[in-house]
């Protein structure tokens, strides 16, 4: 493809695009395709010469979107809200076209100051305590990452590092492996089923303790009881994840409570506000935070509802 041909052809994708979009309300949100339907529809091995892009546009309709569930439809009420826009669409072309690979700053410098001035534009606009901001001259900053799952791994793994690092300073007779055996984090019952799966992918035991029955929400008399005994078992408590607004009831748990205890503690503290931290630029929702600044580290999804393509997950 040379780029008059691109540049027809991406015209000609974007009108679908718009079209789409803007007629999505007519069409079946979840579809009636039976597993394994798309395999007949298309050959069975990769074409040695390319189909015309009349045949590539009619493939859309014919193969892909029978088996799409519209996720921006108006008559979409399931799971949790995603987004999108034009200006976010027309973002990922861009960044699609420049295609850089920015894990150091020479990589691209632009990609990565943006990365770090953007999140503190947000993390302004959530009224975050100035210690988890770039501009703060301190140890904190924002980064994207792809889901609030990654985000609950990458802090997991964060605390193991300085739970070893801690352990083998206090117990150098004990190996590594002896150590990690007696790692346990918390979470709450009601947390998202990535929390318990970031401590499988993690090697670490995970405890989900029950929430208040009348609130859904983790206590923090409830944490510090499981913490005191797994540390009388010779067990070493290590990473809490608190949630703000559960996926499955958009409870939020005692943050001010759970900060108070995992500083006691001295374990690592996550904040998983995945599903509802969007909701924290609206200064009326901010007490739901209150404890944030006991916290390591924070997460929430603007993917979510801020209108921002999928997938753009912040966490600082």
């Amino acid at each position: 493809m040379e780029v008059n041909e691109f540049k027809d052809m991406a015209k000609e994708m974007v009108d679908y695009i718009g079209n789409y979009l803007e007629n999505i309300r007519d069409r079946q949100v979840l579809p009636t395709v039976q597993p394994g339907y798309l395999r007949p529809l298309i050959p069975a091995e990769a074409p040695e010469t390319p189909d015309d892009w009349k045949d590539v546009m009619g493939d859309i309709e014919r193969v892909i979107m029978p088996g799409v569930t519209h996720w921006h439809s108006p008559r979409f009420h399931a799971y949790f809200p995603t987004a999108n826009s034009y200006p976010a669409i027309v973002a990922d072309m861009l960044s699609g076209a420049i295609a850089c690979i920015g894990f150091t700053w020479i990589a691209s410098p632009a990609c990565t100051e943006l990365e770090v001035v953007m999140l503190d534009w947000l993390g302004k606009m959530l009224d975050l305590p100035s210690e988890f901001l770039a501009c703060s001259g301190g140890k904190g900053g924002g980064v994207i990452q792809g889901t609030a799952s990654e985000a609950t791994l990458v802090a997991l793994l964060g605390a193991k590092a300085r739970a070893l690092r801690k352990a083998k300073q206090e117990m150098p007779n004990l190996t590594e492996a002896e150590i990690v055996a007696k790692l346990v984090g918390y979470a709450s019952d009601q947390a998202h089923s990535s929390v318990e799966r970031a401590g499988l992918l993690g090697g670490v035991r995970l405890r989900l303790l029950p929430a208040d029955e009348d609130t859904y929400a983790l206590r923090g008399d409830t944490l510090r009881q499981a913490i005191q005994k797994d540390r009388a078992d010779g067990l070493i408590p290590f990473y809490v994840v608190a949630t703000l607004g559960t996926t499955c009831t958009c409870a939020f748990d005692n943050l001010e409570e759970m900060g108070l205890v995992s500083e006691q503690e001295r374990v690592w503290l996550h904040v998983d506000a995945a599903y509802a931290g969007s909701a924290f630029i609206c200064p009326e929702f901010r007490p739901l935070m209150a404890g944030l600044h006991r916290a390591d580290s924070f997460n929430f999804n603007p993917h979510k509802w801020m209108l921002v393509n999928f997938d753009c997950s912040a966490m600082w």
